[in-house]
């Protein structure tokens, strides 16, 4: 492929990144975010909404995922929405879904047209993990999607497999098994934001932290992360 299609394709890639976010945030009224009765009635509208048609809003959501995994969009934000639309084990399914899904597509993607760029962005930083991987491709990403990738922003754990030459069926299971702790996780706050909103007639950090719908999850949050610590120094320690 010439450098002038990459780069082509490369601003291309970026401009629609930027007009998809434009419609998405382009709606919220900033001068109201501070603003607690703008929450309660966004919460409202999004239930009846919501409620009106699940399937479809599932499909929605399910094709939006996809996308912004696909536009480099951040995982925990989508997270947090699929927990207040859907609730902590629907919004769980269909958010391990549509961004394995996304994140496979974004590999692909990444893989055929980045190839060489994204060698040069990340094979010397995780060149002694490299040969972890192809002695066992699945269940050290599944380990490393687990932990939270290392701490690597999101979109580049998803593209770190084209140092290897990672089998598709096995980046989309070992995605899919990983992904599952922490987005339950982040989808059952997003349900205790919901809940909250709705019960609360004024917005307390104190009354939200205390809930049971937020501390609890935030409890099961600090023992994924020791777990985590624990996985990082048995098998990605400097020192394998």
């Amino acid at each position: 492929m010439s450098k002038n299609l990459k780069i082509f394709l490369g601003v291309s890639y970026l401009l629609i990144l930027f007009i998809f976010l434009y419609f998405i945030f382009g709606s919220i009224q900033v001068n109201r975010l501070d603003d607690f009765s703008y929450y309660k009635e966004l919460q409202s509208n999004l239930d009846s909404h919501i409620s009106s048609n699940v399937f479809i809003n599932l499909v929605y959501f399910f094709i939006f995922g996809i996308v912004w995994v696909m536009l480099l969009g951040f995982g925990s934000p989508i997270l947090i929405m699929s927990g207040i639309l859907f609730g902590q084990w629907l919004g769980t399914a269909i958010s391990v879904l549509s961004l394995s899904i996304g994140a496979l597509a974004l590999y692909s993607t990444g893989n055929f047209f980045f190839k060489d760029l994204v060698k040069l962005i990340l094979e010397k930083k995780f060149a002694k993990h490299i040969a972890l991987f192809q002695k066992n491709e699945f269940f050290y990403f599944l380990m490393y999607r687990f932990v939270g990738g290392l701490g690597v922003p999101f979109f580049l754990q998803n593209l770190l497999p084209i140092l290897f030459g990672m089998k598709k069926r096995n980046y989309f299971f070992s995605s899919c098994f990983g992904f599952i702790p922490s987005f339950f996780i982040m989808n059952t706050i997003g349900a205790g934001l919901n809940i909250y909103i709705k019960q609360a007639s004024n917005f307390s950090m104190m009354n939200l932290i205390l809930s049971k719908e937020i501390y609890l999850p935030i409890l099961m949050f600090l023992i994924l992360m020791i777990v985590s610590l624990l996985i990082k120094k048995k098998f990605f320690n400097d020192r394998n």
